[in-house]
């Protein structure tokens, strides 16, 4: 009897790694979404602190209060990478030329 998640004529070099393996969609989305919501946080305090702050340093609060919104969609919205390799079912093989009849000696 075969062993599960083993197929005949195979070695052991078609056995995908585990530390190749790419994260989790719903991990990656988890992590997105607290990188987005700990940089709105930081927006809000920026607002606040716009306001209880007098000086240049308001001017900085209100700078990063406006930027930062740009900064968390672009982060956000940097989803998943593409894997290194696309990877492929077909292994290519090399197929020799054959011998023409006429190449023979007359």
């Amino acid at each position: 009897m075969r062993r599960p998640g083993r197929a005949r004529g195979r070695g052991t070099s078609d056995v995908p790694r585990i530390t190749s393996a790419r994260e989790p969609l719903s991990d990656d989305l988890s992590r997105r979404t607290r990188r987005y919501l700990i940089q709105m946080g930081i927006r809000v305090v920026c607002f606040i602190g716009a306001v209880l702050v007098d000086g240049w340093f308001r001017w900085v609060l209100v700078a990063g209060a406006v930027v930062l919104p740009y900064v968390a969609v672009v982060l956000a919205n940097a989803g998943r990478t593409r894997g290194e390799e696309a990877g492929t079912f077909v292994e290519p093989r090399h197929i020799e030329a054959g011998k023409d009849e006429d190449d023979g000696e007359h």
